[in-house]
């Protein structure tokens, strides 16, 4: 009888408590990837508009920060026009 309930109570731990501790796991791992590509992609970016602002060649004396902030605000414009476009608008 005790072995037979503890059949009963190991199928059903593994019909649950399995499942939702994978998902659990899977939703964590996914979040912990997310955050860490967002900060990799900011880095990225500011270190490109540092490595721009000092390496653009443009006159010596001509200050060429603006240059380079309004050629990422254009990349950044460009990729939030192309994504706002293909939203889809919510079924109501």
């Amino acid at each position: 009888m005790a072995a037979r309930i503890d059949s009963v109570v190991g199928t059903v731990r593994d019909r649950t408590t399995v499942p939702a501790a994978t998902a659990a796991r899977g939703v964590v791992y996914g979040l912990v990837v997310g955050v860490l590509l967002a900060a990799i992609g900011i880095l990225m970016v500011i270190a490109l508009v540092r490595l721009l602002d000092v390496y653009l060649p443009f006159h010596p004396l001509a200050r060429r920060v603006w240059v380079v902030d309004a050629a990422a605000s254009a990349i950044f414009l460009g990729a939030g026009a192309f994504v706002w476009r293909r939203r889809r608008p919510r079924d109501t």
